[in-house]
């Protein structure tokens, strides 16, 4: 017997199409920026700190890298954007996105919940107010340490947090500002510049309101033209506007502050005035309601409500550099639909203060962050 096998001969697989090196270069950069796009989308992103909201955990110039899967990867809100560009671009503020395509808020399961302590990234809660006109994931990226979460009953006083009552631990490298009065010598620049000594205000020519690192107080204080370093905190009872709700019933400000339970997701809550001043702006802006007060009576969508119970958690984030910072205390708690991941590590980092070849900070580079 003689078998026979259907084999395509060496001309046929000579006349097969080749593909050009312009085409394999397309394809393998087309595969390369999916892969891409998706490691980004799903595992982790890359983040700058641009500001020094978080020194000394965190400093100006860190590049990050911040796990989304250790809550769990939130999907696109508007699917259809530029990857790895800004939100907008060029000085006339060119969108890289298009809205035209809205998805509902959805995410996957993630390793762990935020917990407090946590460094966290999220989208700029404040930018959800309608001047803004911003999708929730093309807002502004965030970087702060969680205070407080979902239930919890958040306090502060004389700039300690307390959580349900007990004292929060502060960060390692926590800053605060203080006052200092000098015998009305110069400060040698370089003696700032050495203990990461940030001048934030002078008065006069022998006192100053300066940022100072808790591992260069002491240092600090011991050189004989330092007269006195006594901390700057706001004294309760004293109403500071730019603070959260931004309504003189509630004289709180930066240093004295709550006390504010945390909006948690099944709690109900009576609708009266002073919960509708502290919890409108997430029922209205967050989850998404029309709300209107009537003398004292309060409709929601339409409908004369008593009670309303919460869709979604609500956290509490704040800088490690507590007065230099812009965090929950001045827009409110952020929703769990602007979380977008965990800061696990220091990449990168350079110092735009010093010359080209000590630009580098050697000794962050690949540090975990805590």
């Amino acid at each position: 017997m003689q078998w026979k096998f259907n084999r395509k001969s060496k001309n046929d697989q000579s006349n097969s199409p080749k593909k050009s090196a312009l085409r394999e270069w397309g394809d393998a950069i087309l595969f390369a920026l999916i892969v891409s796009t998706l490691v980004r989308g799903l595992l982790f992103s890359a983040y700058a700190i641009p500001s020094g909201s978080m020194e000394g955990t965190l400093l100006t110039g860190d590049y990050l890298f911040v796990s989304k899967i250790s809550y769990g990867p939130r999907m696109p809100f508007t699917p259809v954007s530029i990857p790895f560009l800004e939100p907008t671009i060029t000085s006339h503020q060119i969108k890289t996105y298009w809205d035209g395509i809205k998805l509902p808020y959805f995410r996957l399961p993630g390793l762990s919940e935020v917990k407090k302590g946590d460094i966290v990234v999220f989208n700029k809660p404040e930018e959800a107010d309608p001047s803004y006109n911003k999708p929730v994931d093309e807002r502004t990226a965030l970087i702060k340490r969680c205070q407080a979460t979902p239930g919890d009953k958040l306090t502060i006083v004389n700039a300690q947090v307390y959580i349900n009552g007990k004292a929060a631990p502060n960060a390692e490298k926590a800053q605060t500002s203080y006052k200092v009065v000098t015998d009305g010598a110069d400060i040698n620049p370089q003696l700032l510049h050495n203990l990461h000594v940030e001048v934030l205000q002078q008065f006069n020519e022998q006192t100053y309101i300066m940022i100072i690192p808790q591992d260069g107080l002491a240092a600090f204080k011991s050189y004989s033209n330092i007269k006195q370093v006594s901390p700057v905190v706001e004294p309760a009872g004293m109403y500071d506007a730019n603070v959260f709700p931004h309504n003189a019933k509630f004289k709180w400000n930066e240093d004295n502050y709550g006390p504010l339970v945390l909006p948690k997701r099944g709690m109900t809550i009576v609708l009266n005035e002073a919960n509708l001043i502290l919890y409108r702006r997430a029922i209205e802006l967050y989850e998404n309601n029309k709300v209107q007060l009537k003398g004292t009576e309060v409709f929601i969508n339409g409908k004369k409500a008593n009670t309303y119970t919460f869709k979604m958690n609500y956290y509490w984030m704040m800088g490690d550099n507590r007065h230099n910072s812009l965090d929950s205390r001045f827009w409110g708690y952020v929703p769990e639909d602007h979380i977008v991941g965990k800061a696990m590590i220091t990449c990168m980092s350079l110092d735009s203060t010093e010359s080209l070849l000590n630009k580098v900070r050697w000794n962050r580079i690949l540090k975990p962050i805590h």
